[in-house]
């Protein structure tokens, strides 16, 4: 079903190019681990648009971390275990909630600037946290904080080549191991770049959804090419989706962070009724799978397309302070966040899944490493505990680098490998035709809920677009979009697979968690034949 490569090509006849590392992406994840790596390596960072492209940026809530006195620990790994669902790694979280706050003291020597109050960094709660832990930035853009301070300095960094504009259509293996990336650059033409390691930072896929918070880059890349490269990929099926992005006519899914819940806003229906206490004892700071199909709810019975979020019980001058970015954002079309309920719906968020990895970044095919979204580190088990994302990047960021440090040199580069399938044109019906198809399939059929009927029903639909591999494919769009379709097959079988309700993912036909049978997870590798091969492993393994 699954081509080993996107294009035909012969190393030998590429230009190449050799480094030490090579670091794919430019979120806090590739930023945070090109700066470490580049301590003691020469690095190659490729971007398939700038620096400033990625899902960090729009970060708005913050990076959880245990700094106050009054948290632990052993707090912040309950509280992850317990939004997890019984499918996280008990010992990657052990290593994210230890080694979280010297990663954050790492942001601040790297030039990042957190908001402080009275001297002390300043610390807010978000759903699932039973303490205030969540460090920020200009009070609700914590990520775009980050990517400054870490693309200043990435810039400056003389064992840093950039590359902008840039896309990794593949990995290059051999005898098991990944050599270095396949690299098509600005003017169409390809490049080898060999390297002692290659690090995955490529983010997440929400675009497989009609309605997310991501941005137009999120296309899945990381996982289609590490499962292409024969890296295992678990998980896949846990999709957060954001309770609260702004809904409403000409307005982008913003998302309208939780931050602002936790800071007190609370839910309205279309009837302007108070109702997350019909759903959890934790209200509108239960967590996120549970507040997004609660919202869902509500939607249906009062047949409106939003709920409200409120926050007007807060003076002005609060709302502007804490939450500068979304005040301005709604202000645009007319939404004053501090006298106006703001409509909301849920939409794509976070993959929990991705590829899968040790407790060092390193994933099934050696030399091969992933960080951030695109992996799958067993930190976020079923469902994401708010604001573990940001930690998690720093702390397997420094983990790899740890690695990498060990690793003996590549050797000679690759050698032999060509391919030459003669791919035929690729049929011409519009690229975004098509990926509008697959994201309101996606939508539809694995959603927020889910049955077999809708997921079958999908995976058929899915299924009639796989002849799309065999095409002579030469353009990102033409990538991006192979590499979203093998992200919703593996999505929605999986999903298919996992009959039961946990975390991210919800059956209507399985609505209770099933312990007896789904501590588990499923996994997907594709063999050296191309053959998709699905497997069920233990939870920890």
């Amino acid at each position: 079903m699954f081509p080993r490569y996107l294009v035909d090509f012969d190393v030998q006849k590429l230009p190449r190019v050799r480094t030490d590392a090579i670091v794919i992406g430019a979120g806090i994840a590739g930023l945070f681990t090109a700066i470490k790596a580049s301590e003691t390596k020469s690095v190659v960072m490729i971007t398939k648009k700038s620096l400033l492209d990625s899902n960090t940026r729009y970060s708005q809530g913050g990076i959880a971390a245990v700094i106050s006195d009054e948290d632990s620990p052993e707090f912040h790994r309950q509280d992850t275990l317990v939004a997890g669902a019984g499918l996280c790694d008990e010992a990657a979280v052990s290593v994210l909630v230890h080694e979280g706050p010297d990663g954050v003291r790492d942001l601040i020597g790297m030039g990042t600037v957190f908001d402080e109050d009275n001297g002390e960094l300043a610390l807010t709660k978000e759903g699932a946290h039973s303490h205030r832990r969540i460090l920020h930035a200009n009070g609700d853009a914590t990520g775009a904080e980050i990517v400054r301070s870490l693309s200043e300095r990435t810039k400056l960094d003389p064992n840093i080549e950039l590359w902008d504009d840039h896309y990794v259509i593949d990995l290059l293996t051999e005898n098991g191991e990944c050599r270095g990336a396949l690299v098509q650059k600005p003017d169409g033409t390809r490049v080898a770049v060999e390297a002692d390691a290659t690090i995955l930072c490529s983010g997440g896929a929400g675009q497989l959804f009609r309605y997310t918070t991501n941005p137009d880059i999120a296309t899945g890349d990381g996982i289609a090419i590490a499962l292409r490269a024969g890296a295992e990929i678990r998980d896949v099926e846990f999709v957060q989706f954001h309770p609260t992005a702004l809904c409403y006519p000409g307005a982008p899914r913003f998302l309208i962070s939780e931050a602002v819940r936790g800071e007190g806003a609370i839910l309205r229906n279309m009837k302007g009724e108070r109702f997350m206490s019909r759903y959890h004892e934790q209200l509108e700071l239960a967590p996120r799978d549970v507040v997004a199909r609660a919202i869902l709810d509500e939607m249906e019975a009062t047949k409106s397309t939003f709920v409200y979020i409120d926050i007007t019980h807060e003076s002005e001058e609060f709302v502007k302070r804490r939450f500068p970015t979304i005040y301005d954002f709604c202000l645009q079309f007319g939404l004053d966040l501090s006298t106006d309920w703001i409509p909301v719906a849920p939409a794509a968020h976070y993959m929990m899944g991705g590829v899968k990895t040790d407790l060092y970044g390193e994933t099934t095919v050696k030399r091969l490493f992933a960080c951030g979204e695109v992996s799958s580190t067993g930190v976020h088990g079923g469902n994401r505990l708010g604001s573990n994302s940001l930690s998690e990047a720093i702390v397997f960021g420094r983990r790899i680098i740890e690695r990498i440090a060990a690793l003996p040199p590549l050797g000679q580069g690759v050698q032999q490998l060509r391919v030459a399938t003669h791919r035929q044109e690729p049929p011409r019906q519009s690229i975004v035709e098509k990926r509008l198809k697959l994201q309101k399939v996606m939508l539809r059929e694995a959603g927020i809920r889910r049955d077999a009927k809708g997921l079958q029903r999908g995976l058929d639909e899915l299924k009639r677009q796989v002849a799309f591999f065999d095409g002579a494919l030469t353009k990102q769009e033409e990538y991006e979009f192979a590499n979203l379709l093998t992200c919703a097959l593996l999505t929605t079988k999986a999903a298919l697979r996992r009959e039961e309700s946990r975390g991210g993912h919800y059956r209507v036909d399985y609505p209770k968690r099933d312990d007896d049978r789904w501590i588990r997870h499923i996994v997907f590798r594709l063999t050296p034949e191309g053959q998709l091969e699905e497997s069920i492993q233990e939870a920890g393994s």
